[in-house]
């Protein structure tokens, strides 16, 4: 009878020397990058008014236009929903822009004041080929 318990196992440890760890660094600031503008001139259909805003690079034209306030109603907010925006090209800017999509055709029947070289400003994305172009705004109807 005279067995002693076993011994419990002994632990062992190790001891590790603490380092001065720097406080983890936080990511920088997100910058905002400054994106490329081009210059967009609105005119009137009769020349007595003219607009020379900037645009950035990717907005569209009626973005542009309704950030430098410049008299074009934009009912649907540049949805695709309406012909306020419209806006008379030259025919060289015109062919530049490429084709108008068949929605966009649909909106522009319903268009006042429709020429060959209409298109809808919502439509138009700014690209630095745009730098210097000149839209003209139609006529306003006499209701």
């Amino acid at each position: 009878p005279g067995r002693a318990p076993p011994a419990p196992a002994r632990r062992r440890f190790s001891i590790v020397r603490a380092r001065a760890v720097a406080p983890p660094r936080r990511p920088p600031i997100a910058r905002r990058r400054f994106a490329e503008t081009v210059r967009i001139t609105f005119v009137t259909h009769d020349g007595s008014e003219e607009w020379a805003v900037t645009g950035d690079v990717g907005d569209t034209v009626l973005e542009a236009a309704l950030e430098h306030d410049v008299d074009i109603e934009a009912a649907c907010g540049g949805e695709l929903a309406c012909s306020t925006c419209h806006v008379i090209c030259t025919q060289e800017l015109y062919e530049s822009l490429g084709d108008v999509d068949e929605e966009e055709e649909d909106m522009l029947d319903l268009a006042w004041g429709l020429e060959d070289t209409s298109r809808l400003c919502c439509q138009i994305k700014i690209t630095p080929d745009l730098d210097g172009a000149r839209f003209v705004l139609p006529e306003e109807p006499d209701i």
